[in-house]
């Protein structure tokens, strides 16, 4: 509201509205590369959803590559970190699938050794699984593949909810997420290594210089009021943390104390529905059965036995609940699965500020349904 009443003009310009207006968006991607621990702000780019962020990648990087080069997929990811990479298959690159175990839900780094070779260009992976809720080994994976002498591209849309994501630690090449997961508007952001994006090439107007990043790299530019706006996402956690301790902090320490106390809350409300799930001798939990906020997050999806999932949220959507069913556009998951023919799975998205109250509120409703 603040940037639509006040600042809401184009950038570049010399009279002072402009100015303000463009210093807000240089303050936004500031504070985001500090969120994640970036090196620079030019690492930060912007737009409407992680599958567009993740399309563009796809379209300057294919520039780079050559017929007989390989790019490593898993058939665990949402489709906006597969179909960018398996389009490039057109440009006559190789495209291999890193499937999970089937028994334990889980990506096996044996697996994706098989399929590695000296042409293997990028592994793309999420860093949790949008329906499976595991949190992958990104940083053991990483090393994997760099040591391999390939990057990665990593699909955080369902891990940065829940975490905090530290890319220097990581070492990761490309990440990405969607900021109406982390609390904010319906925007996205994609983080990559300066040295990368340099060497890509552009694909926004022709006179944009390649040296001009991350503008080069976004199309038309960011939208400015849904750029300004994701500084309340910080302005949020920060709040978090000065309700629950008095200290100062520097603005990390800050982020992983709230974190870690989103991660202890989520664990708790995770472990109260995983045991009532588990006690249904007709319902299966796909993915992990452990609560552990080292494990997985609170996405947790199901199946009935003889029920089919679309059968199942109509009835507790009277409830003023709110739970889904289907494949969340982890399509090729869900065939893995052989789950097609089940409509999918039943999930349940917890987030921190869910309460144990709520999650009771569910498993009654359940209870009944089931």
């Amino acid at each position: 509201t603040d940037y639509l009443l006040n600042t809401n003009v184009q950038l570049g310009a010399s009279y002072e509205t402009s100015v303000i207006s463009g210093e807000r968006i240089v303050e936004s991607q500031k504070n985001l590369a500090k969120y994640l621990n970036a090196s620079s702000p030019e690492e930060i780019m912007l737009g409407p959803s992680t599958t567009m962020l993740l399309q563009n990648l796809s379209r300057s990087m294919e520039n780079t590559l050559q017929p007989g080069d390989e790019v490593i997929i898993t058939d665990s990811d949402h489709e906006a970190n597969v179909g960018p990479w398996i389009n490039l298959a057109k440009k006559g690159i190789k495209v291999k699938t890193w499937k999970i175990n089937k028994q334990s839900f889980r990506l096996e780094l044996n697996e994706l050794e098989k399929l590695m070779s000296s042409n293997t260009k990028l592994v793309a992976l999420p860093y949790a699984s949008n329906i499976l809720g595991t949190i992958n080994p990104v940083k053991e994976i990483t090393n994997f593949v760099h040591e391999r002498g390939a990057k990665v591209c990593v699909d955080a849309v369902a891990y940065a909810p829940h975490r905090q994501i530290d890319v220097a630690d990581l070492n990761v090449d490309y990440l990405a997420f969607s900021f109406y997961k982390v609390y904010g508007p319906h925007y996205s952001l994609l983080y990559g290594k300066k040295a990368h994006l340099k060497e890509l090439p552009g694909i926004n107007h022709f006179f944009i210089g390649e040296d001009d990043i991350p503008y080069k790299l976004q199309p038309g530019n960011v939208n400015y009021e849904l750029s300004y706006s994701l500084l309340g996402v910080m302005d949020y956690l920060e709040a978090v943390y000065e309700h629950h301790w008095d200290d100062e902090a520097g603005f990390n320490e800050k982020m992983k104390a709230v974190l870690d106390l989103f991660a202890e809350q989520e664990e708790k409300l995770a472990r109260l529905l995983l045991d009532f799930l588990l006690s249904k001798k007709n319902v299966k939990i796909i993915g992990e059965t452990t609560s552990s906020k080292n494990i997985r997050v609170p996405t947790i999806s199901f199946i009935v036995d003889g029920v089919k999932s679309s059968e199942i949220p109509i009835q507790v959507d009277k409830h003023k609940i709110a739970i889904r069913y289907g494949d969340f556009y982890a399509r090729r998951l869900i065939e893995t699965l052989g789950l097609m023919e089940q409509d999918g799975v039943i999930r349940v998205s917890m987030v921190h500020y869910n309460t144990v109250e709520e999650v009771r509120a569910l498993i009654k409703v359940l209870d009944q349904v089931l």
